[in-house]
């Protein structure tokens, strides 16, 4: 018979998810907030429902965080079905009651599905004050549906910067996990660079970390190609623009941005040319190395991210190169982007314990070059986790 601990890859304790309800519910102790609600639509970009439960979106997911008592939990299922769990089910761990229905993004009618069930659970609590995170990135008719749902008018608030400060500081087991992920991207450009030869098509590098990936316990996330020959930039492409066969002299870049087992991410960046790169190219490079070394020196606890992001701008203004108008550094977690943003509109400062992938970036008609590795913010600074050589590899 198959246990629940063998379908399981990867995740984390029953005590590492304590941690994060203890923090949180003494936060709503402090606060009188009766629940906090958190809504996650995307697998890359909606990491708090599953920094609540340890499970990953399917479709769409929200989580009612209770203040005394197992979370609600709405995912995607048949409409109408639902389960009580009293937190007894190991693969739902802080679960009380699971409730499903059928949305899909694509479908307007479909919107306010899981905000009725939100709305029916909060007023069989009689709520008298709700926290939301994120409210803003939450579906318009989420929204609405739980504004226009909720009875007595409980007050609402927005809970966002407490529980982001809560998940950008990693735990000693969260840290493990994304060790992990570095590792396991290390693996991947190591055999990505052991398999790829001119004559693929840039789509079958991206398959190949992929698949890799995959047999190493990775999740989800994204892994781009770009190719062209020297002279010509070759930022890396999205799936559909990943047609171009590798030929002879070109160079290409490949970006393995996947959650490792567990579900937390971390970011590499590295070239490959399949000949002798060129002194333009081995330029710009090294230029990116430099600039990823300079803003490092400034990640220490108790430097704003936009004082780090003002030195890195002079930085790259006296160097003569382009000013990131987009980011060039910022947080991971379960989600692929996360706070802190090292830009100029970002005001947490940096903290021991945050894990930030640094990837400065140079464009132009001829190069695009860029150094990407990630970095654990340590008492005394920041230690880089990836292993692989921060260079250009040359393949013959």
């Amino acid at each position: 018979m198959t246990t629940d601990d063998e379908r399981r890859i990867a995740g984390v304790s029953r005590a590492e998810l304590e941690r994060r309800w203890s923090l949180v519910r003494n936060h709503m102790k402090e606060n009188r907030i009766d629940a906090i609600v958190a809504f996650s639509n995307d697998d890359h970009l909606g990491g708090a429902t599953r920094w609540f439960t340890d499970q990953p979106v399917n479709y769409r997911q929200a989580v009612i965080f209770h203040s005394r008592e197992p979370m609600t939990v709405v995912d995607h299922g048949h409409m109408g079905t639902k389960r009580q769990l009293d937190d007894t089910d190991p693969l739902r761990p802080g679960v009380g009651e699971l409730l499903f229905t059928a949305e899909f993004q694509s479908v307007q009618y479909t919107q306010s599905y899981e905000a009725e069930l939100v709305v029916e659970a909060l007023n069989r609590r009689r709520c008298h004050r709700i926290g939301l995170i994120n409210v803003d990135g939450m579906p318009h008719a989420f929204v609405r549906t739980l504004q226009a749902g909720l009875v007595g008018m409980p007050e609402t608030i927005d809970v966002t910067d407490a529980v982001d400060g809560f998940m950008v500081i990693k735990s000693a087991e969260e840290i493990t996990l994304i060790r992990r992920a570095a590792e396991v991207q290390d693996e991947i450009f190591a055999r990505v660079l052991a398999e790829g030869r001119p004559g693929m098509r840039d789509f079958e590098l991206s398959a190949l970390a992929q698949y890799h990936g995959r047999l190493l316990g990775a999740e989800t996330g994204i892994l781009l190609v770009g190719s062209a020959p020297q002279g010509t930039a070759s930022p890396m492409r999205f799936y559909p623009l990943q047609g171009r066969t590798i030929r002879d002299g070109d160079v290409v870049c490949l970006l393995i941005e996947n959650s490792g087992p567990g579900g937390f991410y971390t970011e590499l960046i590295r070239h490959i040319c399949f000949g002798k790169v060129s002194a333009e190219f081995m330029d710009a490079f090294e230029k990116t190395r430099i600039a990823q070394t300079e803003t490092i020196k400034n990640f220490r606890p108790g430097i704003a991210c936009r004082d780090i992001y003002e030195a890195h701008s002079r930085h790259m203004t006296e160097q003569g190169l382009g000013v990131d108008r987009r980011i060039y550094a910022h947080g991971q977690g379960y989600n692929l982007v996360e706070r802190p943003l090292v830009r100029f509109d970002e005001p947490m400062i940096v903290a021991a314990g945050m894990n930030m992938a640094i990837h400065p970036t140079i464009m132009t008609p001829n190069v695009f070059a860029a150094s990407c590795d990630n970095y654990l913010i340590t008492a005394s600074g920041a230690e880089r986790l990836h292993r692989t050589e921060q260079k250009v590899f040359e393949l013959s």
